[in-house]
């Protein structure tokens, strides 16, 4: 049957639009041409609620009874006229949707994007910047998700919203619901001024605190998922700076076309409240216009009117900073958006007329900023004079530099420390906060004001090591960057052996171990051979990151053995080397050295046990050294880590760098061709690729590397999988598509290469194994690829 096809003008620009007739909602027959109507008419009343933020989409192409996918950059052949918007994480920029107009609704219809996700931010300029012409801004509304456990009624949830209105209302803030599309509700509110994600994170954990206090017995603010059975979890944790909300009126990929849909209070305190379908919400929206309309500025009106623009964030005062200074003259930063995530703080060292500290902390919107002659104290004896000076901006936490002889302050700077705090005590003539940065970990002092400007600076007593405890699910693993390290000094960074392995983070609590791999899936009952740590670490409560591993005849680890489930060469490992947490106190912002330390601590209790062990450091002097021993041991590779490197769950950093001595890439499996000869009957290569927008990205065949029981495990994985069509984004030319048989590319495995050239395909590729600790999900698409640049 053809496709049905179609360019739709929209805005002023053509898009082109597939398969039309694909059914999305097989319950009600929904199709991706009614999806798309949806969202072209439904964009004069959703745009103001996805405007200047950064989107990421959940899709389903083939509908919502199959797989779904998460996307969040923007694909480099995505069209040239959709805004773009950056992020700087710790692994580079990421580009990302930024829609601001029905094309872009349409465009992602055409993607089968149903649910859309925006944070709680905005972009805004960067005037200090003029290269980087926006940043992150400061969140400008707060969000409530009202998640009800088993057996919990939309209607109970409606009547907790009630109670959220009286105490926003308390607050002078106004409260607007949204039935989610899903099980719950969201209530949002407009945030006034200029608050840090922080401080917003901290307003709904308080409100979320108060109605558990309330009602207990329906109410939990609790982030651990064993606590929510039979109860409304309020969800206060979507206001981070990191985390995102499906948007007002985006569809849901449930069982039938729901939205997450404005409401009126009054609606909500009825009885019988339920979950609005797509066409009912547009009905409304064009009957009563946009229920969300004093939310997030300019909303559609019935008719097509536009409400008024709401009044933009009051700025931060920065007067008396600007005053003191000529930009023409100084290079000191003047502007910069709050961070986003826990606020920080900055020691910055400045040679000035004397030499002097500046100890500068994130608050509203600013830097506050106290001079201190000697640093602050290491001695709880001893108090040190700290001068209050001028706010400064954001952007000061990063400078470093020399400020001109003659300027304010002239003379050089450079950062002594900087991390993140907690605050426990914000006022006008003390504050106290416990810092978490690379010399000072854990330090807990008070600034206490003693005249109009002068304060003390103490150092307190017995809380310089805050304990806290770690509840629910095991956090993600840290991530390295590639990179070289010949040049790394082992003064300042550690080397460890990268193992051929799965990663895994284990849980001891309890007296029972609990294992779950880099992509989230719990495999406790795969690994039997691990339950001895719960016996090795008897009482404790642990969470350790580490590989398990299967070693070959040379004692060396293999990839190859570990997926294919094969240990005639020996038992599989589990090689352990890092702590996160310990009897409830989290460990993950102390530096590797004291991590290192504790777990060097805990390796005594594990020598008599076969199965686990902590595995020594590599014993070199530099990089360099480091990766020539891994060579000639046979190892995969190194892994160098910073020694003052806290642990960042979930985030691929360059305080760890690795270094391998051959080249891997994980890869979906397209499609296979039979064997011949000796492998007749049987499966005689794999066609393999990378996802990109439309499918997967053709990256060759491979047929060398299986072993007989790779083959026998390929058939049985791949039978279920086969389909008419072939999942490339592109023909594949013969002689390698003649006789293929395409599957639905679920099955990951691991491939080691000699190269890769951009737009071709991998050079004497080798398999591996299975990737069964990775989702597709989980791979880089296409466009990030390590491909090579031709000579």
């Amino acid at each position: 049957m053809a496709q049905i096809r179609e360019n739709r003008e929209v805005d002023g620009v053509g898009v082109q639009l597939t398969n039309l007739d694909k059914v999305l909602y097989p319950a009600t027959g929904t199709t991706k041409a009614e999806v798309i109507d949806y969202f072209q008419a439904i964009a004069p009343f959703a745009l103001p609620h996805l405007r200047d933020r950064p989107l990421t989409r959940k899709r389903w192409p083939n509908g919502v009874d199959k797989t779904a996918f998460f996307e969040k950059r923007l694909p480099s052949h995505a069209p040239a006229w959709i805004r773009r918007g950056s992020q700087f994480h710790s692994d580079g920029e990421s580009r990302y949707p930024v829609i601001e107009n029905a094309a872009g609704m349409v465009w992602l219809g055409q993607q089968a994007a149903l649910e859309l996700h925006v944070p709680q931010w905005a972009f805004v300029p960067d005037d200090a910047d003029p290269d980087r012409p926006e940043v992150p801004g400061p969140p400008n509304r707060l969000v409530l998700d009202l998640d009800p456990g088993p057996d919990v009624t939309l209607d109970e949830c409606a009547a907790l919203a009630l109670r959220i209105r009286e105490l926003l209302a308390a607050m002078d803030m106004e409260g607007y619901p949204v039935t989610s599309g899903s099980k719950g509700l969201h209530i949002y509110a407009p945030l006034p001024g200029a608050i840090s994600a922080h401080g917003a994170r901290t307003v709904a954990h308080a409100i979320a605190s108060q109605l558990e206090a309330e009602s207990p017995e329906l109410v939990t603010a609790s982030m651990a998922k064993d606590q929510r059975g039979g109860r409304i979890f309020v969800d206060w944790s979507q206001n981070s700076a990191s985390k995102t909300t499906v948007a007002p009126y985006s569809l849901r990929g449930r069982e039938r076309p729901w939205v997450a849909a404005p409401r009126t209070w009054d609606e909500l305190a009825r009885p019988g409240l339920r979950q609005l379908e797509f066409e009912e919400v547009l009905a409304r929206a064009q009957s009563d216009g946009d229920l969300l309309a004093g939310l997030d500025g300019a909303a559609a009106r019935p008719g097509g009117a536009e409400a008024p623009s709401a009044p933009p964030p009051a700025p931060v005062d920065l007067g008396e900073y600007r005053a003191k200074r000529d930009a023409r003259k100084t290079p000191e930063p003047f502007g910069g958006a709050p961070s986003q995530g826990d606020p920080i703080f900055v020691i910055q060292e400045h040679h000035a007329r004397r030499l002097h500290y500046d100890f500068r902390l994130e608050h509203d919107g600013v830097l506050a900023s106290w001079a201190v002659p000697k640093n602050l104290p290491d001695d709880p004896e001893v108090n040190h004079l700290a001068v209050r000076t001028e706010d400064h901006p954001m952007d000061y936490a990063a400078f470093e530099g020399s400020i001109p002889k003659g300027e304010y302050g002239g003379g050089d700077v450079t950062i002594w420390d900087h991390g993140t705090y907690e605050l426990e005590k914000w006022r006008s003539n003390e504050v106290i906060v416990t810092l978490h940065g690379n010399r000072l970990q854990g330090k807990r002092y008070a600034l206490i004001r003693t005249g109009e400007k002068n304060w003390l600076a103490h150092l307190t007593k017995d809380k310089a090591v805050p304990a806290k405890p770690v509840a629910g699910l095991a956090p993600d693993p840290m991530l390295p960057s590639e990179s070289p390290i010949d040049g790394l000094r082992g003064a300042d960074w550690a080397f460890e052996g990268k193992w051929d392995g799965y990663r895994m983070i284990a849980t001891v609590r309890g007296g029972t171990v609990s294992l779950r791999t880099r992509s989230g899936r719990t495999v406790t009952a795969e690994f039997p051979e691990f339950e001895s740590l719960a016996a090795d670490l008897d009482g404790m409560d642990v969470v350790l990151d580490g590989e398990a591993v299967v070693l070959d005849g040379n004692g060396v680890p293999s990839f190859h053995l570990m997926a294919g489930g094969d240990t005639r060469s020996g038992a599989v490992q589990l090689y352990l080397f890092d702590v996160l947490s310990l009897n409830g106190v989290d460990l993950t912002k102390r530096p590797w050295t004291l991590r290192r330390q504790v777990l060097e601590g805990l390796a005594p209790l594990l020598e008599s046990d076969t199965a686990v062990s902590v595995p020594p450091l590599v014993d070199a002097a530099t990089g360099a050294e480091a990766a020539a021993l891994s060579a000639e041991r046979g190892w995969e590779g190194i892994l160098a880590k910073r020694r003052d490197s806290p642990y960042l769950p979930g985030q691929r950093v360059r305080a760890w760098l690795k270094h391998k001595n051959w080249r891997d890439l994980q890869v979906a499996i397209g499609g296979w061709k039979p064997g011949k000869g000796a492998r007749a009957n049987r499966i005689g290569s794999v066609l393999v690729g990378l996802p990109a927008e439309t499918g997967l990205v053709y990256l060759g065949s491979v047929g060398s590397g299986f072993s007989d029981r790779d083959l026998a495990a390929l058939a049985e994985e791949l039978e279920p999988l086969r389909m008419r069509r072939s999942p490339f984004t592109a023909p594949i030319d013969d002689p390698e598509a003649r006789d293929a048989v395409w599957v639905l590319p679920k099955v990951i495995g691991d491939v080691r290469y000699s190269s890769l050239r951009r737009g071709g395909h991998l050079r004497q590729p080798s398999w591996r194994g299975f990737r069964r600790d990775l989702l597709p999900g989980d791979l880089p698409s296409a466009d990030e690829a390590p491909w090579e640049d031709p000579d």
